[in-house]
């Protein structure tokens, strides 16, 4: 009940994203993601929270249950899932909590090992622990492009259109 009460005020307080991400940052993201869409057939979004909507913190799992339940409920919010080939890619960060998340869907996650999407994580939250969320982000877009690239490149001459928007959600 205490650490229930304790994360809400925590929450309560919690800075918006600008606070950790310029303008000019979220453009490089977004150009980044749009690159790195020119040469595979996956999708990757970033969605970056602020805080957790009350109607999660007043359950009473712990911090990273809960977490994995909004980024699955994100991924299907964004419409990640939602790609012709199954490819979707969603980094999901709890700001205020420095958690990441990572979704992948079940085409491109089926083809990549657990802990290849642990490493890429693992990255990210370094990059977050020393303050670096542009670079963590842009390398944590890079790895998982890689991958996708691997897996679905895109073929000359095949179509290749763009399923998702670009632009990191952010709220």
């Amino acid at each position: 009940m205490w650490n229930q009460f304790k994360r809400q005020l925590r929450h309560l307080g919690a800075k918006r994203w600008q606070h950790y991400l310029s303008e000019a940052a979220m453009q490089r993201i977004t150009q980044a993601i749009a690159e790195s869409e020119r040469t595979h057939t996956g999708e990757i979004r970033v969605c970056l929270e602020a805080r957790l909507p009350n109607s999660y913190l007043q359950r009473p799992q712990d911090l990273k249950t809960i977490a994995r339940q909004r980024a699955l409920s994100k991924f299907a919010k964004l419409r990640v899932w939602d790609t012709a080939d199954n490819n979707g890619v969603l980094i999901y960060l709890l700001l205020v909590e420095r958690t990441i998340e990572l979704v992948a869907d079940r085409g491109i996650d089926a083809k990549v090992p657990p802990q290849t999407w642990q490493a890429i994580v693992h990255s990210l939250g370094q990059a977050l622990e020393r303050g670096a969320f542009e670079a963590g982000l842009l390398d944590a877009v890079a790895q998982v492009s890689d991958l996708l690239r691997t897996h679905y490149p895109a073929s000359a001459g095949q179509s290749n259109p763009n399923e998702l928007p670009d632009r990191p959600d952010a709220s």
